[in-house]
């Protein structure tokens, strides 16, 4: 006979706690042997099961009796560890689908886990998201892991987390959020008084970008000048690499590109030894494409470079990553005058991007028309410059936008069109927060 209330109690609670995680109802547990009503008898602690039932509703369950009776299941719990590092490592490699399904495997797992594993799933599902692609996606699970009060400010994870909520707001087109985040968690850091860490070096690392991204690259260039002298001074190889890396964005979209290839150079060499693929493979693009815009410049090597990280990021890129590599190869191939591989390569990059509106689209679109015009198809030219115009309408006004009206107000004038070229190059002045002066009609 069954006993009644509170021996069961703790049994009850997690019968109820991990059927709900499954997703399951009660009559999905029960039986000819347990029914409906004498499930909900146990998980309201109204009676305590036999241990045939335990067995039973363990089985349905997936669990251990030893959980549903004590909450300790230690051969399960080992089991899903050793699930979590693989996730870890298919996450290190680049494997992002393989680490996000393993992730996610663990985590309907969660109540029979410790706090700290399902926490380092839940991290390791929302980066997996985020290489993905999936970026608002990425940002809900960030988002509770940062404010959770288990969270401590100024711990390594808290940094990571404020970092890959700027990253992801920033590509998702949300700059002052990027930005206002980066900025709410170094002054936070500097209430605290800790010394610098390399996450917190790299926390500054990806506020830089965010400043570059919204356009204010005298914000972008002081933070990247004092982050490398901390990083040289205390930081780790890969604090180092990503301030020199993020440093030479910043100078080339000043136009100091000499400069952005020493800074280049220097994140390149403090790469090599490491093992992170997609790390090399965008690297390779930054620098390829640098070596595109220096002068002289050189295009055989940039196209190199850009070859290899088109190869690299075919397994472990985003499309819009992979799409950039492509958009670079064709550039290469321009300046080497292989146009049909240009034209490839730059159809390539617009049916990865599958017609989405940001810069990457706009720009496969331009070396596409560029292209075009070369061979002679002015109408097909003309057509797919004018859809990449459509598409910068779309996006918000920033310096970057202003490059690319710039990049297409150039093709205009090179083949003979020069209002619109006028047009686009006045658009380009307005986006970059230079319109003109409001005067009578006929003034000057």
């Amino acid at each position: 006979m069954d006993s009644t209330a509170d021996d069961g109690e703790g049994t009850g609670r997690r019968l109820r706690e991990l059927r709900r995680a499954r997703g399951l109802k009660q009559q999905d547990l029960a039986s000819d042997d347990v029914s409906v009503s004498y499930i909900s008898l146990i998980e309201s602690n109204k009676r305590t099961p036999s241990a045939a039932v335990v067995a039973l509703l363990a089985e349905r369950l997936g669990c251990t009796t030893a959980y549903l009776l004590t909450g300790q299941d230690d051969s399960r719990t080992r089991e899903l560890e050793l699930k979590t590092a693989f996730a870890d490592l298919s996450l290190h490699n680049g494997a992002n689908g393989e680490a996000l399904q393993a992730y996610s495997e663990v985590l309907a797992s969660a109540p029979v886990l410790p706090e700290a594993v399902v926490r380092r799933a839940r991290l390791g599902q929302a980066l997996a998201l985020e290489q993905l692609g999936r970026l608002e996606a990425a940002v809900q699970a960030f988002t509770p892991l940062y404010e959770d009060p288990e969270c401590v400010a100024g711990s390594a994870q808290w940094a990571q987390l404020a970092a890959a909520l700027c990253r992801c707001h920033q590509a998702l087109g949300d700059q002052v959020l990027s930005v206002e985040i980066g900025e709410r968690a170094l002054r936070r850091l500097d209430r605290l008084g800790l010394e610098a860490t390399d996450d917190h070096i790299q926390l500054g690392a990806v506020l830089v970008g965010c400043y570059r991204a919204r356009g204010d690259l005298v914000k972008a260039r002081l933070v990247a000048d004092r982050l490398i002298g901390i990083a040289d001074d205390r930081g780790g190889r890969s604090a180092q690499r990503q301030t020199y890396w993020n440093a030479a964005l910043v100078a080339q979209s000043q136009g100091r590109t000499e400069e952005a290839l020493a800074l280049a150079e220097r994140a390149r060499a403090l790469l090599a030894e490491s093992d992170r693929v997609r790390h090399h493979a965008l690297l390779s693009r930054v620098y390829g494409t640098l070596l595109l815009s220096s002068d002289p410049g050189d295009p055989e090597r940039a196209h190199e470079l850009l070859e290899r990280s088109d190869a690299q990021l075919a397994d472990v890129g985003t499309a819009v990553e992979r799409a950039s590599a492509r958009t670079g190869l064709a550039l290469a191939c321009v300046r080497l005058g292989r146009t049909a591989e240009a034209r490839q390569h730059a159809s390539e990059a617009l049916e990865l991007l599958r017609d989405e509106p940001c810069l990457e689209s706009v720009e496969a679109r331009a070396v596409l028309a560029h292209v075009r015009f070369g061979a002679g198809e002015s109408g097909p030219a003309q057509e797919t410059l004018r859809a990449a115009q459509k598409q910068l309408r779309q996006l918000p006004p920033a310096r970057a936008s202003a490059a690319q009206w710039r990049r297409i107000a150039d093709i205009w004038q090179q083949y003979g069109y020069a209002a619109e070229a006028t047009a686009a190059y006045r658009q380009a002045l307005d986006d970059a927060g230079l319109p003109g002066l409001l005067t009578p009609a006929g003034a000057y």
